[in-house]
């Protein structure tokens, strides 16, 4: 584990230290596009995060091949070359669609092409283990077109939610968590040598999206692009693609005591037999909904409009944090329940604790304009732009709109206490409010 761990640490520093470095970078290369329609920020903002993220991916894989039990996973394996080929490919076909754009036919033939890498590689499934039936074997022909098709759908999947600010890093972490406790207790607890491979790239995904994270919250400062939400979503589809074709549910029957409770034992990884779908739900839902629209409208599956879930939410009313925020509590429900679900799939108290969750998300969902009343000692546990949320106004608040009346001017310290417009882009409103206090000190005679 603390090996693990300290792979981990190391892909979070270097992705965030050279994220800042990075955003210079495509500032001065332009690649900063200007904002379309469906966009929900208002000002361009640079791509290339994925850079960034590449960086952190190859300094953690060449520390793990230095240690000493990770080191042996190198030599024994050709997993993590073959996760590396194939990210290092569609990481540059992202990077040249963030900068000059690249056709969405030729995206997805460099897809599948980044899929075929790892699968000549040795990363492929070997065998599907399906309830109730147990271990079947496919042939290679098999292996390698499901294999291409679980690379292909997860890489979109993740590039489809990404359109909020902090959305698809922060979900993919979710769902790296939730895979690294599955994966490590496939490899700890039963001793299954072969789970070590998925249980790396899922502390290294982890590691990718924990370094960005805080350079890609709302506002955010620089977008991942393509080039960073197809190098994640490739990590992610390779990891449930070496636990689930190269895990022998056989060996696992040693410890559950049969196929049949060994293959219901690794049922979240693949449910409902796409792999890893189960893990990302949301994503693929979203992907599903998004192809069904545009078909049914009559335009191509790969134009962009603006009916994703997170657009949803926005038009029902909720703040761009909290569309994020709901959206991360979905994710994690379902990937941290799924989880629970392989290692309790008879607790009743599980499947109570999901549902009740899932009626707390639906209040939330169905009342974007609730906000909840702070209590006054728990105010300087919030954020500042959180601490007055709910709170009465004070003397100094209200005697603040007659001094205005009166023409006194306000001090550049209460201008800049002034609450932040509600609606989608608060930070393009505090710049305005700035912007326009200091021309009225212009235009105001002294």
């Amino acid at each position: 584990m603390r090996e693990y761990l300290l792979t981990l640490c190391v892909v979070a520093a270097v992705t965030y230290l050279l994220t800042g470095p990075v955003r210079k970078f495509a500032i001065a290369a332009g690649a900063m596009p200007a904002v379309r329609a469906r966009d929900v920020h208002r000002e361009p903002t640079p791509r290339l995060g994925g850079i960034a993220m590449f960086g952190g991916m190859c300094a953690g894989l060449l520390v793990a091949s230095q240690l000493t039990n990770l080191g042996e996973l190198f030599t024994l394996s050709d997993e993590p070359r073959a996760l590396l080929s194939g990210a290092g490919l569609i990481w540059l076909i992202g990077v040249l669609d963030d900068k000059w754009g690249v056709d969405a036919l030729v995206k997805l033939g460099g897809q599948m092409i980044a899929a075929g890498v790892m699968v000549l590689q040795g990363l492929t499934i070997l065998w599907l283990p399906v309830p109730g039936v147990g271990n079947v074997a496919l042939t290679p022909l098999q292996g390698t077109l499901l294999t291409v098709t679980v690379v292909v759908i997860t890489i979109n999947a993740v590039n489809f939610v990404d359109g909020l600010d902090g959305l698809a890093s922060g979900m993919v972490l979710i769902a790296a968590a939730a895979f690294f406790m599955y994966a490590y207790r496939i490899w700890y607890g039963y001793g299954v040598e072969a789970a070590a491979p998925a249980t790396l790239f899922a502390a290294v995904l982890m590691g990718m999206c924990l370094g960005f994270l805080p350079h890609n919250m709302h506002p955010a400062r620089i977008f991942m692009g393509d080039s960073g939400s197809m190098l994640i979503g490739l990590v992610l589809a390779g990891g449930a693609v070496s636990i689930t074709g190269q895990v022998d549910p056989d060996r696992l029957s040693m410890s559950t005591g049969s196929v049949r409770d060994a293959v219901h034992s690794m049922v979240p990884v693949y449910m409902p037999l796409l792999l890893p779908l189960g893990i990302i739900a949301i994503p693929v839902a979203d992907l599903v909904m998004a192809i069904v629209r545009r078909t049914w409208n009559g335009r191509s599956p790969f134009a962009a409009d603006r009916g994703h879930l997170h657009h949803r939410l926005l038009e029902v009313g909720h703040s761009h944090s909290r569309a994020v925020l709901i959206m991360y509590f979905w994710a994690a429900l379902i990937a941290f329940g799924a989880v629970a679900f392989s290692v309790r799939s008879s607790s009743l108290a599980i499947v109570l604790t999901i549902v009740l969750l899932s009626a707390v998300g639906l209040v939330v969902l169905l009342m974007p304009r609730y906000t909840p009343r702070v209590p006054g000692w728990a105010q300087r546990m919030l954020p500042p732009r959180y601490r007055r949320g709910g709170q009465e106004p004070t003397e100094a608040e209200v005697a603040a709109p007659e001094s205005a009346a009166a023409g006194e001017r306000p001090t550049a310290r209460e201008a800049d206490r002034e609450p932040a417009m509600a609606g989608l882009h608060g930070a393009t409103a505090i710049g305005e409010r700035r912007q326009f206090t200091r021309e009225k000190k212009i235009n105001t005679p002294e």
